[in-house]
C-alpha cells in the first residue's frame, strides 16, 4: 500500500474510493508523569512521551490502512496525522487521507 502526503501519485490515474481513516486513543501513564516531571526539572527528551507517540501514530496508521485495504485500494494520498485530548489525561492519534485505486 503506498502512503503518501503528496495529493497525487506520479505517473498513475486513479479513482478516489473515499475518505479512510484510523485512530486511537491512550490513556497517559502516571508512571510516565512522574518521569516526566524530573525531566521538567533538568530538560531534555522525556523518552516514554516520545515513544508513547510513536506507537500512537502506527496504531492509527495501521488502522487506516486497514479500512483502505476493505475498499480495495492501491494507495492513500493526502494523508496527514492529528493529535488531541479527549479528556483530561489522554491522547486521540487520528490518521487520515482518501483512498484510491489505480485505472
Amino acid at each position: 500500500m503506498i502512503v503518501t502526503t503528496a495529493d497525487i501519485v506520479p505517473g498513475q490515474k486513479v479513482q478516489i474510493l473515499g475518505l479512510v481513516r484510523g485512530n486511537v486513543v491512550f490513556a497517559k501513564h502516571i508512571g510516565r508523569d512522574i518521569m516526566a516531571s524530573f525531566k521538567n526539572l533538568a530538560g531534555g527528551e522525556i523518552r516514554s512521551y516520545t515513544d508513547l507517540m510513536v506507537e500512537g501514530r502506527d496504531i492509527a496508521e495501521s488502522r487506516m490502512i486497514s479500512e483502505a485495504q476493505r475498499l480495495g485500494a492501491d494507495a492513500i494520498v493526502n494523508m496527514r496525522f492529528d493529535t488531541s485530548s479527549v479528556m483530561e489525561g489522554t491522547v486521540d492519534f487520528l490518521a487520515y487521507g482518501t483512498a484510491v485505486k489505480f485505472v
